[in-house]
């Protein structure tokens, strides 16, 4: 064994450290060693250089220099993310908001991939790079989902609900990622399917009177009204009638899950003190979370009354006519069922996450449809060219043989992403690729939007080209380039039921109805909402009564 001193090339010379180097090892088993002692978190990028700044890449030759070595990650030194100018007690926050995605767009063009900022007190770390991205998201030594003072999903974390709003290194987590998997899986999902039809041709009524009268109608309001009507059957087996009649009230559970999100994001952007006040926004908040559990308590009961048939967790899965019941019945292989208190919890994160997301793709898609030309015709003649009319029983074998559809929703997906702060936490002080440090609790949110619109991954990202994922360079992308329901452990186990969900939709709303945009205002965001949706998108949905004929095959 030989001995060496390195220190990180940026910090003081104080910092160094003594460390054994065996003689036989070779340059990439030195990387591992000196990416062990200083939590760097990729070996592969370290680089070693004397105090004259000439790099050294074999083991003799560093162990022959006169110390200290100075270590570089991707050449450079350590460093700190940079943040941008500040004011007292607010800090940066009138440099996010309003206009939180033009704000952080323009920070990472001015600071980089990795930015800090600090908003009334709430310091949080953004990326656009996919490989800091894959590395916060894959639940190792370096990151976790702890849901701190600091998380976006703080005014609304639920240890209970364990998928989605608990931490990820406890047994809540772990016993609802055991149950819950099974009831939205492709094979659970499927037979989904004619429930999700029957609720979009309900709502045709409502939609046709609407043309009728020649009415405009708000695309995310009853995007809303039919994402939650499909998710209230489908996991608390409630109709919440929001198609009885066009001007039919929104049932209150949809309001409060609504209510919630747009309060957690007021109460967790204005910094850590305001969430724990006892009047005002973070009081209604947790007024609104204690009538949430009621509705699903009740639900669980109502249930429960039709009696309950014990069933192994993939039959339960294939058999239960919607998540409650799948619920209550299902059991692992020791017998055990979900707890209660992780049933209403786990149960309201579904309905919540099923319908507010989905709401807000609809809305986004139907966007795609009168703002950019050709999209329209194009997916109407593949319906057409499938064989599909008003008739058609959309199933997931059918769905999944569009290929055009497929595209149209992954293109949308990249330019226009509900979703967009999925946050991940330091278990430790560590340095990130670039050599950015980063402390531990630290909580990191590889940013999807500017992530999917990234220059440097995508080509020309602000054209909305679907045709792009037939290309070598799409298909030859970064895994984490491209991650609208996020990667790793802590992904979105519900993204088979939201793309089953809008494969129905939309192709039975296109086929039915042509749309057209009203208005040319430019279409504003809700920054104090969890998701990115379309608040003044007004369209008419006028009903079709020609179709084109087939496309003749050559």
């Amino acid at each position: 064994m030989a001995v060496q001193h390195f220190h990180l090339l940026g910090d003081p010379l104080s910092s160094v450290r003594i460390i054994e180097v065996r003689e036989q090892s070779n340059i990439d088993e030195l990387k591992i060693l000196i990416a062990n002692q200083f939590s760097i978190v990729r070996p592969n990028g370290i680089g070693f250089q004397n105090k004259d700044s000439n790099p050294l890449i074999d083991v003799s030759d560093i162990i022959a220099a006169n110390g200290p070595i100075e270590v570089t990650i991707d050449g450079y030194g350590v460093r700190d993310p940079p943040t941008p100018s500040w004011l007292p007690y607010v800090g940066n926050y009138f440099e996010v908001y309003p206009d939180h995605l033009g704000n952080h767009q323009r920070l990472f063009e001015k600071l980089g991939p990795l930015i800090k900022t600090t908003t009334l007190g709430r310091t949080i770390y953004q990326t656009n790079d996919p490989e800091i991205a894959a590395i916060a998201f894959a639940e190792s030594e370096f990151f976790t989902k702890k849901i701190n003072s600091a998380h976006p999903l703080s005014g609304i974390k639920t240890p209970a609900a364990g998928v989605f709003l608990g931490d990820t290194d406890t047994p809540e987590w772990r016993i609802a990622h055991k149950f819950l998997p099974p009831a939205l899986g492709p094979k659970a999902v499927r037979h989904y399917a004619p429930t999700m039809q029957k609720t979009v041709e309900d709502a045709f009524a409502v939609f046709d009177e609407f043309d009728e009268q020649g009415k405009a109608w708000n695309v995310y309001q009853y995007m809303l009204k039919l994402g939650s009507q499909a998710v209230g059957k489908l996991t608390l087996g409630l109709d919440f009638q929001h198609f009885s009649s066009p001007d039919a009230p929104m049932h209150e559970m949809v309001h409060l899950i609504a209510e919630n999100l747009a309060l957690n994001k007021k109460v967790t952007s204005r910094g850590n003190w305001y969430r724990m006040l006892p009047f005002g926004d973070p009081q209604k908040l947790r007024r609104c979370m204690t009538r949430v559990e009621e509705i699903v308590d009740e639900s669980i009961k109502h249930a429960a009354r039709g009696g309950v048939e014990d069933l192994p967790l993939q039959d339960a899965a294939l058999k239960a006519s919607n998540m409650v019941d799948y619920a209550i019945r299902a059991t692992d292989n020791k017998g055990d069922k979900l707890p209660k208190s992780s049933l209403v919890w786990a149960l309201v994160v579904a309905t919540g996450a099923g319908f507010t997301t989905t709401s807000s793709l609809l809305s986004w898609l139907i966007y795609g449809l009168v703002t950019y030309p050709g999209m329209q015709e194009r997916l109407l003649q593949e319906l057409i060219d499938n064989g599909i009319d008003d008739s058609t029983e959309m199933t997931s074998e059918l769905t999944e043989s569009l290929d055009f559809l497929d595209k149209f929703i992954k293109e949308t997906q990249r330019r226009h992403n509900p979703s967009f702060q999925p946050g991940r936490t330091a278990k430790k002080d560590l340095i990130l690729p670039g050599g950015y440090r980063l402390p531990k609790d630290a909580v990191l949110i590889p940013a999807l939007h500017h992530i999917h619109n990234n220059p440097n991954l995508w080509d020309n990202p602000n054209t909305f080209d679907p045709d792009r994922w037939d290309t070598d360079a799409v298909k030859s992308r970064h895994k984490a380039a491209y991650i609208p329901f996020a990667v790793g452990p802590r992904m979105c186990i519900g993204f088979n039921f939201a793309l089953q969900e809008v494969k129905v939709f939309l192709p039975k709303l296109i086929y039915r109805y042509k749309f057209h945009r009203e208005g040319e205002y430019p279409i504003e965001y809700d920054p104090e909402f969890q998701l990115i949706r379309p608040n003044n998108l007004y369209v008419r949905a006028e009903r079709r009564v020609k179709w084109p004929p087939k496309t003749e095959q050559e």
